[in-house]
């Protein structure tokens, strides 16, 4: 409905990221695939920043990309780095003219000067520094954290990667991903599962 995509890696994130002075990480379906190792189909890749920092990068983007605003089924360009994005926004697109598909997914992280912060539920929320983690260069977000973004959905690919995510989360991420279910999702399946295994 609103254009076709770009396929992209991670490191073609690299490449785009390359001197940008702000935090940034990969999450959705490839962070997954890192961690796992299991490759897995992609629809595209999620670039995540906080969004505080959205002025920092609509400049670093300056020239080279042109940054959307999507929320809710609307898309609204971002014309100057001072441009307020909705509270309601949990999205940024690029792509590199009007003529062009979409080439990257940016995902607004809720944080403040030192915590990330779930955004369906402020009571659950970690030191900024503990979400990422590293792989071959690359930040991802953390398999805990992104599964439990996942579990609202719950569709087949979420499933799939909890399933393959589970037998190797460590102790602690089992327990982590476990009380932040209970807290934000009563009563969630994966949290059944994760009981038998703390």
């Amino acid at each position: 409905m609103y254009g076709p995509w770009l396929a992209h890696t991670p490191a073609d994130v690299v490449e785009l990221q390359r001197g940008y002075p702000g935090r940034w990480w990969v999450a959705g379906g490839w962070a997954i695939e890192a961690f796992t190792g299991i490759p897995r189909p992609h629809g595209d890749i999620d670039l995540s920043i906080p969004r505080s920092d959205v002025a920092l990068f609509w400049h670093h983007l300056f020239g080279r990309m042109h940054v959307w605003e999507a929320d809710a089924g609307t898309l609204r360009p971002l014309v100057g780095a001072e441009t307020a994005v909705a509270q309601s926004c949990g999205n940024l697109w690029l792509r590199r003219s009007g003529a062009d598909p979409w080439e990257y997914d940016v995902l607004l992280a809720e944080t403040d000067e030192e915590r990330w912060i779930y955004k369906r539920d402020p009571r659950i929320a970690l030191p900024i520094e503990d979400i990422v983690w590293r792989k071959d260069g690359v930040g991802y977000l953390r398999p805990e954290i992104q599964l439990l973004h996942k579990a609202r959905g719950l569709r087949s690919q979420d499933q799939h990667d909890f399933d393959a995510c589970l037998p190797l989360l460590s102790t602690p991420a089992r327990t982590w991903l476990h009380a932040a279910l209970d807290v934000a999702h009563p009563g969630h399946p994966w949290a059944v599962r994760l009981a038998t295994q703390l």
